[in-house]
């Protein structure tokens, strides 16, 4: 059997370490393989200045698959840089949009949920989402409904509102793939 394939999309700067690092061990212990993108595929600076070398850019989405069709789940990683990088990121909602449709697994911390909100896949679902009032709105235009629990899975899309969830969200991710 394949191992899994994951691709995580990580905020040009000012990206939340411990969802990633956490994320992608849960992730890689059980024989998976991430695949770590940013916008420009250039050195990427934490909120804890921790500088992380992404796989590649985000546009190259497809070049890294492996011989798959797609991703076996694509998680979008929070952090203050979230707003300036991945909301206004133009291919990354079709990226989500696309595996959703394929039947994959999607998920997003922090402010990066606004990334699930314009692709059109929260609509009318509860959403784990951070007390930011840009944030709350996105996703109230939307029709989500936000909620504070820390981790929320409903269908085939996680989110989480907490920097710590990582490893829990990573379970959940491979609960959901039968693992």
């Amino acid at each position: 059997m394949n191992s899994p394939l994951f691709l995580l999309v990580i905020p040009q700067n000012r990206f939340c370490e411990q969802q990633l690092f956490d994320l992608k061990e849960v992730l890689e212990r059980e024989s998976g393989k991430c695949r770590i993108l940013s916008k420009s595929g250039k050195k990427v600076k934490g909120e804890g200045k921790t500088l992380v070398q992404p796989d590649g850019m985000l546009v190259d989405w497809n070049r890294y698959l492996q011989g798959k069709q797609k991703y076996d789940a694509v998680v979008v990683i929070g952090g203050k840089g979230s707003k300036s990088t991945i909301w206004n990121d133009s291919i990354l909602p079709q990226i989500l949009t696309d595996h959703f449709r394929a039947g994959k697994i999607l998920g997003a911390f922090g402010l990066s949920v606004v990334a699930l909100a314009r692709a059109g896949l929260v609509s009318r679902c509860e959403v784990s989402a951070i007390n930011d009032e840009d944030c709350l709105k996105e996703l109230k235009e939307v029709g989500a409904f936000p909620e504070e629990k820390e981790l929320v899975a409903i269908d085939r899309i996680v989110t989480s509102n907490a920097s710590n969830s990582g490893e829990d969200f990573g379970i959940k991710i491979l609960e959901l793939l039968g693992k």
